[in-house]
């Protein structure tokens, strides 16, 4: 432009001009005279000049000026200057001068008024299409979009225009200067096609006018239609023109159709799908030359499945274009169209038949919408409603059957993988089950045929392919069990005909998968089997019965006889289901449908039978058999008894199987096999009801072979399986019809010798089996049980008797261990007698004695006269022997029972003996009628007893028998029972011998070997040694004291107060009692008769009472020690998968010994202490009394640390030392089965396990109540340090809540005694003083204070609310007591804050907490607590440094004086933060809620905020505690202004406070904007505008621009923060007084005041305002971000001043270009090509064309400048791998990179990747990833390395 005069008169006569806008513009009739000065300004421009000075910034005025809020009037004035520029400058320079003026353009037609799209259409059609091609190349898509709202309408005025416009439009690119010569055409075409494509794909509100233009001019792309020569083939010119059409619309790059297709087809206005479909149908037909040669096979898909996306829409308009795109267009031939369009289908016919619909259908469109959907179902997706659209569209195919046959059979099982994978990947059940749901809908819809075809297919292919992939067929059959348990199933079609079928087929693929070579490679494992196994037995549990009704059945019922028929059957039914699916369609009404319910029927039962009895004789894995006997049982409900073919095959095969069960001579069989044998039998039973087959005689062979193989699981070093074992020897009983048979079996049993030695002679081990057996059937069956099994319940006459006695099975097993009694030198005798001592059942054993006694007395009552005896004819001399056996055994059994229960077990009535003949020789009248009433009545044991001896002993019984020799034998037997009962009865046997120290030596010694009853007899011989040095009357003390072990029934610890005084005691205990002691019980050779042990021990105690405080502690230490190993052991037992171990005994019975002993000891020792304890008390004198020193320095320093401890008191530490071993041991035996240990188990022995874990479970918790009763404190203190181990070591030791659940469970711990307990151990390490001496804990447990204060608040929180009642009182009292002297509980203080707010939440939700005194009490004292606890520790930081920015901050940082080490315990914020959600339940009304509120104000957030460490002492509790209060009304006040103190501090933008941004801060700022509206303005109005006025000279004028710069800052980000925190659209109301400030901020220089160096913190802003708010609400914006982002860009050109934009603005400007070239809004989209190449020249660039873009030709510039040095490359995200379209210039790529190297390293790659990243964005089709933005952005804000 020319310098003279009146050319800068002109130039300052627009600068004046345009000064207006800035300072006369208040509202919108201002814009008139505006425009009216610069229109006249510009008029008077000097002759000669054409150019416009200043016209950036006048196109940016106007562009404002054309703002949609602005009436038309303001928009015609504009356009009028607009057309005097655009005649003023030439259609020369406008080409150059496009940039500035077409976007201001561009958008208008959109919004324009009726008077207004006049102007502007004749702007465009005189100005702008005129243009050179060069000038219009890189705006044409821009141009597109501004013109195309024009054809929305076609009856408007403005359509025809339009058209026309868009018509000069296309004619102008054609001849572009870059095509080559003669295709310039051709390429000036396919350019504008290019370019409507990505319009449309990009803008959806351009896409109605967009689908107008192609319905008018887009060619159709069928078959040519022209007229055809004399040869009937089109004509040359036809081709030609078709070829050029379709080349142009395809090149260069063919997949912009295809995507233009898919956009419009996805929109979101069914008229655009419409118009779309239309489009399809009569252009760009399914069988069109474009779709098959020359689009990819991936874009045909993705147009096919865009396609049928609309059926989701439930619209039949679009419904029926879709079925005609897909089956060929066909219509009446009289509309020309119609025709057209018709002729350009298959063959050219007018009319289809549905057979060639089906056939087009099938060879065009068929593999690609199957694709499409198959691709749609293999897509993992995270939201349900896009997981369920292919089910959907699968369902709306099958309403037409051309298209739904060919589709769903292909797509069926796809379908059914996608939603079984869905399970779990979907992020919630309840998507699951949406997706689920639209599955079902698709699968019932589909035909069961069609249904079960695909499945017998999927399952059957998969068993024939290549052996070594089973893994497709482990896949078939999860998905076979899925939809069995997935989808509904219930049609009756299903159930009869096609479920069966697939039964048996998937039967006999089972046999092919057994039959398969072994040790070959791909042999298929057991798990296939296995799941095999389970698939069938899901289906026949669908089966009903119905579906085997063969009563109207033709077919032959003819057996199988042998295995070659059954094969020949099994091959002719695979043949015909295979015929039956593919000719028959699995139609159950078709001819094909050939298979009778017998043949299936009979194969079933034929071919399960035959697998059974197979597999009995192979060793096979006991889940396969046990799978089997499975599918047997379900078959033979199914299946009528005639059905059944095989069964004695069964039969046999059972047999052959029992005897492999004998011939393992080492080890233990297979448990499981057992029981499988035995189910299998008793299956037969129930579907056998007649019995034939049980009468067979191979099943006698069977139940003996059965029996020998359970007989080694009775063993005691078997304990985990014993229960399974009695279990099914009594199913074995059941099984049988000769009772006698198993009675007989278990005695052979017990005499069978395992080397084969001492044949016929009861073994140890067969008795403790036969214990085993004994006992698990008492408490299995009950006292029913105990009955039956040995004597009848109700007999009626003595032949009834024996009878029911024979046809039990313990009886004679009983009498061959009772036997073992007669020889006390063996093994078997120490069992036997320790048998009957902890045996609860002698009243059962005594009662089958008498009966058996009964039994073998030839002796009859005659009439009423008891004197008569009559001796019946007999073998006198049998009878007699079999009397005196059973006398023997009635002796033996009194003699070595346990006397204890004799005296109770005498008085019981007798269950036998109203039938008894036994009467006295005595005839007086008065014995006769006292004898009639007993006999009347029930007579005790011991009478009874006493009776039959004194029978045998008259002489009247004596001269009836004649003498006989073994008389006198059984008279002997006769006077031992009866002194035997007396003795029992009455009193004690001495003995006179004394042998001290061989016994114990010979004692000690016996200890190690094998035969322990030399041990038993020992102990027995010393113990009445040193029972016999004690006079009467100390031994009847000592034997009251005395306590009485139950064993496992349950042995109480009586912590009697009796005085036990060490004087009485006349003799000292040899000395090496102790030691022989020690050794016994610590010995594992002692342990089968370790009740023997603990008996002794217990007799031995009482002798060492004056020292028992010096051998408790190593006593439990060794009696704990053998319990620990022994449990380990037991627990090792059941994680291992073997049956058997070595043990000698059951450890159970040895671990609840030793608890015993542990109980004793403790119980002993604790008496002497309370004793000595008592008597000290008496007999101390009083105390001095302590002047005022004294008592200071005693509430100073702890007496103990002047004086050593007391005897007493460490005889007390001692005794508390021994509880806490104790309840540690206790505790870690009952919580055994609570933890993660039972995953190792086996499931087959989980009832012997519960057996096992239960009975130590309940006997440790009764130990665990007694120690309770005696130390309540010392053993919850202990059990508090196990519980916080757990809290410390989560993953070890015992969970935490076993140790509350077991609190729970005690009788001794109960809330009432439990929360006291805790206050003590509280203020014990508190305030001791408080406490009288009796409540002081000892402290042995390493606790602190804040210790018991955490588990206070957790074992309040597991109570009961109903519990509140009872420890109320208590819990007011201590809080009372506490805030009486607050300062020694100031450490704990946080948590009693938190205690008595969990009272008050409890309480409130029970009716006790309806009494409103209660709760103000509470509230009161709520609040002294609050108080107290801030007075006496205020709230402190650490004064370390601060960490740098590079090191991990932690998300908790520690409170210097709120936290000790270790423990977070008394974190008051952290406290605050869980109550005050329920802050109003606490505080019951608002006065008391305000007052809580500002103590936390005040004491918690305040100091917080203003701590020099602020913002880094924050914490996520804090941010809870102030998010809280955002909720409560009363604190609404108190919190605003806190917030408004963090939020406006200088230092709260860093990196910590971005950790806690989306989490915490910004949910708070959300609460905060909702409740103050006027935030954003005042934060507004604390921005000034830029000025230069007085800073630049003197003192200070550096450091007030940089203090103005970063108040600046600051205040941006505050508004991004606010903007981020918000909702959406939330400042709509703002944007005005926003854009005014950033509009002003923009002007700002270097020099001014605020600087340029805010212009980051404003594209911040400008980035917060794009990610929300919608681009409608920013439209007065984008002339300014135009403008901005130019002149930001433009300074990166080399040479140009760099001052206004340091690279770290440039950096942020660039990030805003990033998201608006990603998010890609609608506005933008017209201004995008000033930037980035948004043309197909982004990739198909032509060699000789300029670049426009300022981006790119920017680039060039600065690689040319650059020279040989190379920049580096960014890792784009790449959309269509992604999925989403991210922002390129993120965080991640901007870290470790230095200021310096910013334009090499990340500027530079960023615009040379932006403009083919854009476009390849648009071709992937993705959405914008608007949370990977949120995120960049959010980082940025808090990001102060960039602050001033």
């Amino acid at each position: 432009m020319k310098t003279d005069k009146a050319t800068r008169r002109y130039a300052a006569g627009i600068e004046r001009a345009l000064t207006l806008f800035d300072s006369a513009l208040q509202d919108w009739a201002d814009y008139l005279p505006f425009l009216g000065r610069l229109l006249k300004a510009l008029q008077v421009h000097p002759p000669g000049i054409s150019d416009v000075p200043h016209k950036s910034l006048v196109a940016q005025r106007l562009s404002q000026c054309l703002n949609p809020a602005l009436p038309s009037g303001v928009h015609q004035k504009a356009l009028e200057v607009y057309t005097y520029i655009f005649s003023l400058i030439g259609k020369d320079r406008l080409g150059r001068d496009l940039p500035h003026y077409l976007p201001g353009l561009s958008p208008v037609l959109a919004f324009a008024s009726l008077s207004t799209k006049p102007s502007l259409l004749a702007l465009f059609d005189t100005f702008i299409v005129a243009l050179d091609p060069v000038a219009l190349r890189p705006a044409l898509k821009a141009i597109l979009l501004a013109l195309l709202p024009g054809l929305e309408e076609e009856s408007s005025e403005e359509y025809e225009r339009t058209h026309e416009i868009l018509q000069r439009l296309k004619k102008a690119v054609v001849h572009s200067p870059y095509d080559e010569e003669g295709a310039q055409e051709a390429s000036g075409d396919q350019f504008f096609w290019q370019c409507l494509f990505l319009a449309t794909i990009t803008s959806p509100s351009r896409r109605q006018g967009a689908l107008a233009y192609m319905q008018r001019h887009f060619p159709r792309l069928g078959k040519p239609a022209a007229p055809r020569n004399k040869d009937g083939a089109a004509s040359v010119e036809h081709k030609q023109k078709l070829a050029y059409e379709i080349e142009a619309v395809t090149s260069p790059e063919p997949g912009l159709l295809i995507r233009c297709f898919a956009a419009g087809l996805g929109d979101a206005q069914v008229l655009i799908q419409r118009g779309f479909l239309d489009m399809l149908v009569t252009h760009l037909p399914l069988h069109s030359e474009v779709l098959h040669r020359k689009v990819t096979p991936g874009d045909l898909v993705r147009l096919t499945r865009a396609a049928v996306s609309v059926v989701s829409r439930r619209e039949m308009s679009l419904n029926r274009r879709l079925w005609t795109w897909f089956l060929g267009f066909k219509g009446p031939s009289s509309d020309h169209q119609i025709a057209s369009a018709s002729s350009e289908t298959v063959n050219g016919h007018n009319d289809h038949s549905q057979g060639q619909q089906t056939k087009y259908f099938k060879q065009y469109g068929l593999k690609p919408l199957v694709q499409g959907i198959m691709e749609m179902f293999e897509t993992d997706v995270s939201t349900a409603a896009e997981k369920a659209r292919p089910f959907r569209i699968a369902l709306a195919l099958m309403d037409r059957w051309e298209i739904g046959s060919l589709v769903v059979p292909i797509i069926f099982l796809p379908a059914l993988r996608s939603v079984r994978r869905y399970e779990t990947l979907a992020p919630t059940t309840e998507e699951y089950h949406e997706v689920l749901r639209s599955a079902s809908a698709f699968f019932d819809g589909v035909e069961s045929g069609l249904i079960w075809d695909e499945m017998s297919n999927n399952l059957l292919h998969a068993t024939e392919m290549q052996v070594s992939d089973f893994q497709a067929f482990r896949e078939s059959l999860e998905l076979a069990s899925f939809v069995i348990a997935s989808f509904d199933l219930q049609e009756e079609e299903m159930l009869v005909h096609h479920i069966p079928l697939l039964a048996l087929s998937m039967l006999l693929k089972y046999r092919a998968l057994l039959a398969h070579p072994q040790g070959q490679e791909g042999v298929p494992d057991q798990n296939v089997t296995e799941q095999t196994l389970s698939l069938i037995k899901q289906l026949l549990d669908l089966v009903p019965g119905r579906a085997f009704d063969t009563r109207d059945s033709k077919h032959s019922d003819s057996p199988v006889n042998s295995d070659d028929a059954l094969e020949a059957e099994n091959r002719a039914f695979l043949t015909n289901m295979k015929e039956y699916y593919k000719t028959g369609h699995g139609n159950s009404q078709s001819k094909f449908s050939a298979i009778d319910k017998n043949i299936i029927a009979k194969l079933l039962s034929s071919n399960i039978l035959h697998l059974v009895a197979r597999n009995l004789s192979f060793n096979r894995a006991s889940k396969l058999f046990e799978g089997e006997i499975g599918i047997l049982d379900i078959i033979l409900q199914r299946l009528p008894a005639k059905e059944l073919f095989g069964v004695r095959e069964l039969l046999s095969g059972i047999r052959e199987a029992s005897q492999s069960l004998t011939t393992q001579k080492n080890g233990f069989t297979k448990l499981r096999e057992i029981i499988l044998i035995v189910s299998l039998l008793e299956t037969m039973r129930v579907a056998l009801p007649d019995g034939s087959w049980l009468r067979d005689h191979r099943l006698r062979l069977v139940l003996p072979n059965i029996l020998t193989g359970l007989w080694p699981f009775l063993s005691p070093a078997s304990s985990k399986s014993n229960v399974e074992a009695v279990r099914y020897i009594w199913k074995v009983q059941s099984l049988s019809t000769d009772k006698k048979l198993v009675e007989s079996c278990i005695s052979a049993l017990m005499l069978e010798s395992p080397f084969n030695r001492n044949e016929g002679v009861l073994e140890i081990e067969n008795a403790r089996r036969f214990g085993i057996l004994w006992s698990h059937s008492n408490s299995n069956y009950g006292s029913h049980a105990r009955r039956s099994s040995l004597i009848p319940t109700t007999p009626k006459t003595a032949s009834s008797n024996t009878e029911a006695i024979n046809q039990n099975i313990l009886a004679r097993p009983l009498l061959l261990l009772l036997d073992t009694l007669e020889d006390p030198r063996t093994e078997l005798f120490t069992f036997t007698t320790g048998w009957l001592q902890s045996s609860a059942n002698i009243q059962v054993i005594v009662d089958f004695l008498q009966h058996k006694l009964q039994a073998t007395q030839n002796l009859r009552v005659s009439g009423s006269d008891t004197s008569r005896l009559t001796v019946d004819v007999g073998d006198i001399s049998t009878d007699i022997d079999e009397c005196l056996y059973y006398l023997r055994t009635i002796s033996n059994v009194v003699e070595h029972s346990s006397s204890e229960i004799w005296p109770g077990l005498l008085a019981r009535p007798s269950r036998h003996g109203q039938n008894d003949m036994l009467v006295t020789k005595e005839r007086h009248s008065q014995t006769h009628n006292d004898e009639n009433d007993s006999r009347n009545g029930a007579l005790t044991t011991q009478i009874r007893l006493t009776q039959i001896c004194l029978k045998y002993l008259s002489k009247d019984f004596e001269e009836r028998t004649n003498g006989s020799s073994n008389l006198s034998r059984l008279q002997q037997a006769a006077v031992s029972l009866m002194q035997e009962v007396i003795l029992r009865s009455t009193s004690l046997v001495d003995i006179e011998a004394q042998i001290e120290s061989p016994i114990l030596s010979t004692l000690a010694w016996s200890i190690q070997k094998p035969d322990h009853s030399l041990q038993v007899s020992l102990m027995s011989l010393v113990s009445v040694l040193l029972k016999r040095r004690l006079d009467d009357t100390r031994l009847s003390l000592d034997r009251n004291h005395r306590r009485i072990l139950s064993g496992d029934q349950g042995s109480q610890m009586t912590l009697s107060r009796d005085r036990l005084d060490k004087d009485t005691l006349p003799v000292v205990p040899p000395s090496m009692l102790l030691d022989c002691l020690f050794e016994g019980l610590a010995s594992t050779g002692s342990q089968p008769v370790l009740n023997h042990w603990i008996r002794f021990l217990d007799l031995c105690l009482p002798f060492y009472i004056s020292n028992i405080f010096q051998i408790v502690m190593p006593l439990v230490d060794c009696l704990a020690k053998a319990v620990e190993s022994l449990f380990e052991d037991l627990q090792s037992s059941f994680q291992r998968r073997d049956i058997g171990t070595t043990a000698a005994v059951e450890p159970v019975n040895t671990i609840i010994e030793l608890l015993n002993g542990i109980e004793q000891v403790l119980a002993r020792t604790h008496d002497r202490l309370t004793e000595n304890e008592t008597t000290h008390n008496n007999t101390k004198t009083p105390e001095h009394v302590q002047g005022f020193f004294g008592n200071v320095v005693s509430g100073v320093f702890p007496a103990d640390v002047y004086k050593s401890r007391s005897a007493g008191a460490n005889n007390r530490l001692t005794v508390l030392l021994c509880f806490k071993d104790a309840v540690k041991l206790c505790l870690q035996i009952w919580s055994w089965g609570n933890g993660s240990e039972t995953s190792g188990r086996d499931p087959t022995l989980s009832s012997s396990f519960n057996y096992t874990s239960l009975r130590l479970k309940n006997r440790s918790r009764r130990i665990l109540e007694h120690m309770f009763a005696a130390e309540s404190l010392e053993c919850l203190e202990t059990l508090i340090h196990s519980w916080r181990g757990s809290q410390i070591w989560p993953t070890s030791g015992i969970p935490s809540r076993v140790i509350l659940d077991l609190l729970h469970v005690l009788d001794g711990s109960r809330p009432r005694s439990t929360i006291p307990a805790i206050f003590n151990a509280l203020y014990s390490r508190t305030n001791p003083g408080a406490l009288d001496p009796d409540r002081k804990s000892t402290l042995t447990s390493d606790l602190s204070d804040i210790d018991i204060a955490r588990f206070l608040v957790e074992y309040a929180r597991s109570l009961e609310d109903d519990a509140m009642d009872e420890i109320w009182s208590d819990c007011m009292t201590f809080l009372r007591d506490v805030l009486t002297n607050p300062l020694p509980h100031r450490q704990t203080l946080p948590k009693l804050v938190e205690f008595t707010a969990l009272l008050g939440i409890k309480v409130d939700n029970t009716n006790f907490g309806e009494n409103r005194k209660r709760r103000r009490e509470l509230a009161d004292l709520f609040l002294r607590q609050l108080t107290a606890t801030f007075t006496t520790k205020p709230l402190g930081f650490p004064n370390d440094p601060l960490p740098s920015k590079n090191q991990k901050l932690s998300n908790e940082p520690h409170h210097a004086s709120n936290a000790p080490s270790g423990a977070a315990g008394d974190d008051i914020v952290a406290v605050l933060a869980v109550i005050l959600p329920h802050l109003s339940k606490v505080l019951v009304d608002s006065d008391r809620i305000t007052t809580a509120s500002n103590i936390v104000s005040t004491q918690v957030v305040i100091p917080t905020i203003r701590w020099k460490s602020f913002p880094r002492n924050v914490t996520s509790s804090f941010l809870d505690v102030l998010l809280s209060m955002a909720r409560i009304a009363e604190a609404s006040k108190v919190w605003r202004k806190d917030v408004a103190e963090a939020f406006n501090d200088s230092r709260f933008f860093c990196d910590h406070s971005y950790e806690l941004a989306s989490t915490r801060w910004l949910p708070l700022f959300r609460e905060w904007i909702n409740s103050d509206k006027d935030r954003m303005d005042e934060l507004l109005s604390r921005i000034p505008p830029p000025t230069s006025a007085g800073i630049m000279f003197g003192v200070g004028a550096s450091s007030a621009r940089l203090e103005a710069d970063r108040r600046t800052q600051l205040n941006l980000r505050r508004v991004a923060t606010l903007l981020l925190a918000a909702p959406n659209d939330s400042f709509v109301v703002h944007l005005g007084a926003i854009q005014e400030k950033i509009t002003d901020l923009l002007t700002a220089t270097a020099a001014s005041s605020p600087s340029s160096a805010t212009r980051a913190e404003i594209y911040i802003v400008l980035r917060a305002l794009l990610l929300k708010n919608l681009p409608i609400h920013l439209a007065s914006l984008w002339p300014a971000i135009t403008a901005e982002l130019h002149e930001a860009l433009s300074s990166l050109y080399p040479g140009r001043n760099r001052d206004k934009y340091n690279m770290h603005c440039v950096v942020h400007a660039c990030k805003v270009l990033d998201i608006l070239v990603v998010a890609a809004p609608d506005d933008f989209q017209m201004r995008q090509w000033l930037f980035v190449t948004d043309t197909i020249d982004a990739v198909y660039r032509p060699q000789d064309l300029e670049p426009r873009a300022l981006v790119d030709d920017l680039i060039d510039d600065l690689d040319a400048s650059a020279g040989t040095l190379q920049s580096a490359t960014i890792n784009a995200p790449n959309a269509s791998q992604t999925g989403s379209r991210k922002p390129i210039l993120t965080n991640q790529v901007l870290q470790g990179i230095s200021k310096e190297k910013l334009l090499d390293r990340a500027v530079r790659p960023f615009l040379r990747q932006l403009s083919i990243n854009s476009f390849e964005g648009t071709y992937s089709m993705t959405a914008f990833d608007w949370q990977a933005a949120y995120e960049d952005l959010l980082f940025d804000v808090f990001d102060d390395r960039s602050l001033v």
